[in-house]
């Protein structure tokens, strides 16, 4: 059994043990052992990032983009090796793996062009013969906590910024699929930095991830998680005055009005709800239904529902592959028990499967006959189960659309332009989609949510930079 070591300060180093990486398609497969991490590893990590910075800072632009270029190109380079180990590690089905792992490709490269797009402002003063310099400097020495459900592209769209503006960095990934993490840092390891610059530590969020949030040589950190865990790391941060920028997920609606087309709503929402097996921050887990299409949509995403085929992610023709971990399937069952114990109709799904291998295989549950008040409308559940809420027309749709804690993202499935203008005005989401799922975000434009979803900068695309650096205004006299 291959075992997988730390990166810290330029090498590899044991923790203190071993975590197996299970495939959750085929409990009999273990991927490989991964080292357990501990405060003390955190610690060196951060002093090796320390002390990388003066000569990481110091690279020229143009050095600093073709590392970043050259790790995109060999991501790319690898899709299907690290979409099959994707898949085998998280239960993606292999064509969204090697997907994920395009996506995670073009945010190197697209932060390679950033690094020579970092820009500045220079203005007169309101003094005689005093100019002002404005300029972007990296904030330091970044942690970075990523989660299972997108285990190559969301290291990579923390990481990658966080270089290219010239941070130094310490990432603990999910310990339950720390596989691609590894073979993005292994990669990372071949690309000319300077030792330290980039750091992975494993292991579980009580060891590492406290650690990590709690150390003073820390100071920037990016969180993604849940929203109880997310509170927690931003009021270790704020105690310490470190900046912090958090994804906590999202219920996000999907509205149907009337006049929708019905097949292009079905197969959306089916695509929102389920695909990924529902373990998406964006994926649609209130489908949000007007009366007149409501039982014609019922009974179509019902029989869309009887054709998805529920197996091994590495299988072809496998449309949803298994939840992530035994804990995770509990909690989405648990779920389907309180939705029937709240007098939601199920109407598809909801039953464990037995598959040929032994894995964490679920049926896409679907319920009907909700109300918005109903436990499983209001939290966050993180697997293939969806609700429908029924709505007299679109004001009321709009209004239980914005009735959640949460604000990620939102969709609506209509024909009429007036409904769509209106609903990306007025959606209190950060992200909106029109007759389109609303899970499925392009890598170079803003990524996060408003409310409970998110906290601090966005992620992705040029927004990043309001995160990864400090402003730094200074005055000249002539």
């Amino acid at each position: 059994m291959t075992e997988h070591l730390h990166y810290i300060g330029g090498e590899w180093v044991a923790g203190n043990g071993f975590t197996p990486n299970v495939n959750p398609s085929d409990l009999a497969d273990t991927i490989g052992q991964y080292a357990k991490g501990s405060a003390a590893q955190v610690d060196q990590a951060v002093r090796a990032a320390r002390a990388a910075m003066p000569a990481w800072q110091g690279f020229n632009v143009q050095a600093r983009a073709d590392a970043l270029e050259k790790i995109g190109t060999e991501i790319l380079a690898r899709k299907d090796e690290l979409g099959a180990l994707l898949a085998r590690e998280e239960g993606k089905t292999r064509i969204e793996a090697v997907g994920e792992v395009s996506r995670a490709g073009n945010i190197f490269k697209f932060f390679a062009g950033e690094c020579l797009r970092t820009g500045g402002e220079l203005l007169p003063s309101v003094r005689s013969n005093v100019g002002v310099e404005i300029t972007r400097e990296p904030v330091g020495v970044v942690g970075i906590i990523s989660p299972w459900n997108f285990p190559i592209a969301i290291p990579a769209w923390k990481i990658a910024p966080a270089l290219a503006y010239g941070n130094c960095v310490v990432i603990k990934p999910a310990d339950i699929v720390p596989g691609s993490a590894w073979a993005l840092a292994e990669i990372i390891s071949r690309a000319g930095l300077p030792a330290g610059a980039f750091n992975l530590v494993m292991g579980s969020g009580r060891d590492v991830g406290q650690a990590l949030i709690d150390h003073p040589g820390i100071d920037a950190v990016s969180f993604t998680g849940s929203q109880t865990v997310g509170r927690q790391v931003a009021a270790a941060c704020v105690a310490r005055g470190a900046k912090v920028q958090l994804e906590m997920g999202g219920k996000n609606p999907q509205v149907v009005l009337d006049d929708a087309d019905l097949g292009m709503a079905v197969e959306l929402c089916a695509q929102s709800a389920f695909f990924s097996t529902g373990q998406r921050c964006t994926a649609s887990s209130r489908l949000i239904v007007t009366q007149g299409i409501h039982d014609r949509f019922v009974a179509a995403l019902a029989e869309r529902m009887g054709k998805l085929k529920v197996g091994h992610a590495m299988a072809a023709g496998t449309d949803i592959g298994p939840v992530v971990s035994l804990a995770q399937l509990e909690q989405d069952l648990r779920y389907v028990d309180i939705g029937r114990g709240e007098g939601a109709r199920l109407v598809a799904g909801g039953e464990r499967l037995v598959r040929e291998t032994e894995g964490h295989f679920l049926a896409p549950a679907l319920f009907t006959e909700t109300l918005p008040a109903m436990q499983i409308n209001r939290e966050e559940i993180f697997g293939p189960v969806a609700s429908v809420i029924r709505a007299r027309d679109y004001d009321e749709a709009l209004a239980l659309a914005n009735d959640t804690p949460f604000g990620l993202s939102a969709g609506i499935a209509t024909t009429s332009l007036k409904h769509a203008t209106h609903f990306k005005r007025h959606a209190q989401a950060g992200m909106v989609m029109v007759n389109l799922p609303t899970a499925g975000v392009d890598y170079h434009v803003p990524f996060g949510g408003r409310k409970g979803s998110s906290y601090g900068p966005r992620e992705q695309g040029r927004y990043a930079v309001e995160f990864y650096t400090t402003v730094k205004t200074a005055y000249t006299l002539a």
